[in-house]
């Protein structure tokens, strides 16, 4: 490859991670995450470790993604792994509907207004559901 390409790549690979840094970054701001989440867990005096946590963790996942590094590891520690990224998973997703106010107007479209635990015990039954039906029958071993 010549110089002009290889410029041309730096500054493409370049641009495309400063987008999806700006865009995690806005994300994780509009909904107010670590705020809310002290809040609720009444941490604020942990808000500085919450934020270098997600500072570490963007930055150490998404160099483990570049140099492709597989980890083997035995069973129990890739089930507490799948534990933890479970839940920061629902904690997002937590965040983006109590944000958006997603289950109370999706249960007043549906007609479902007095029926909204069941709504919710619904959509986390089958998420569940969904999730072991792949790692059983569609997980590589």
């Amino acid at each position: 490859m010549n110089f002009i390409t290889l410029l041309l790549l730096l500054l493409i690979g370049l641009s495309g991670g400063l987008i999806v840094g700006a865009g995690l970054v806005a994300f994780l701001t509009v909904l107010g995450i670590v705020p809310r989440l002290t809040q609720i867990t009444k941490t604020k005096h942990y808000i500085y470790s919450y934020q270098y946590a997600i500072i570490f963790g963007s930055v150490f996942w998404t160099w483990m993604g570049l140099h492709e590094v597989h980890l083997h590891l035995p069973w129990k520690l890739t089930v507490v792994h799948g534990l933890f990224s479970g839940i920061f998973i629902g904690l997002l997703a937590a965040a983006l509907t109590e944000v958006l106010n997603v289950l109370p107007i999706l249960a007043k479209r549906i007609f479902v207004q007095d029926k909204i635990l069941w709504l919710l015990m619904a959509m986390v039954l089958g998420k569940v559901i969904g999730s072991l039906f792949h790692w059983i029958f569609f997980a590589p071993y």
